[in-house]
C-alpha cells in the first residue's frame, strides 16, 4: 500500500538531501561575475540602465557619463573555449533628474579597448539637483583570448586580465 506524502514532510525531505548533498544546488553569481544581473532597483539603491534613444524635438547637450567603478567580468575560459566575452558592470550617479545615458561608442585596437561613454540632458530645462545612482550592463565587442588588456572608459584606464579556469 502506497502513502501519500505531506506537502511538509516533502519539503523536509527535500532540505536534508539537499543539506546532506544529494541535490546539487549551484551557488549564486555574485556582482563580480559573468553573466550576473540585476534588473531594476538594487537593494543598494542603484537602478539598471538601458540606453534608449532622445526624441527628436527636444535639444541636449552632451558629456562624458560620470561613474564610481567599473567591474570588469570576463567569461569563463575552459578547455574547449579559445576566447570569451566580456562584460563592464559601470556603477554611477547621474547629477540631477534629467540627465540620462545616451551613447556607449567601442574600438578596439589589439589588447586595448576604447569606451566613450556618453550623457545628455536637455538645454534649457530646470531639473533638480539630486543624485540618481545607476547600473549599466555593457558587453564588450568581440571575444578575449587569454591574456592582459586595458580598458579606457573615458579617459580612464581600467586593466584586466583573461584567465583559464585552471589559472
Amino acid at each position: 500500500m502506497h502513502k501519500k506524502l505531506s506537502s511538509a514532510t516533502f519539503l523536509i525531505l527535500l532540505g536534508s538531501m539537499a543539506i546532506s548533498g544529494c541535490i546539487a544546488l549551484s551557488p549564486a553569481k555574485t556582482e563580480d561575475e559573468f553573466g550576473h544581473r540585476i534588473d531594476g532597483v538594487s537593494e543598494d539603491g542603484r537602478r539598471t540602465i538601458l540606453i534608449s534613444p532622445p526624441d527628436g524635438v527636444t535639444e541636449y547637450r552632451f558629456f562624458d557619463a560620470t561613474y564610481e567603478t567599473v567591474t570588469i567580468r570576463p567569461a569563463k575560459i575552459t578547455d574547449q573555449l579559445v576566447a570569451v566575452p566580456v562584460e563592464v558592470l559601470i556603477k554611477g550617479s547621474f547629477p540631477d533628474s534629467c540627465s540620462e545615458l545616451h551613447e556607449v561608442v567601442q574600438q578596439r585596437a589589439g589588447n586595448i579597448i576604447l569606451v566613450t561613454l556618453t550623457m545628455r540632458r536637455p538645454q534649457g530645462a530646470v531639473c533638480a539637483s539630486v543624485l540618481r545612482p545607476y547600473r549599466y550592463y555593457l558587453d564588450l565587442d568581440g571575444e578575449y583570448a587569454v591574456g592582459s588588456y586595458s580598458l579606457k572608459l573615458n579617459e580612464d584606464s581600467h586593466p584586466f586580465v583573461v584567465r583559464t579556469t585552471t589559472q
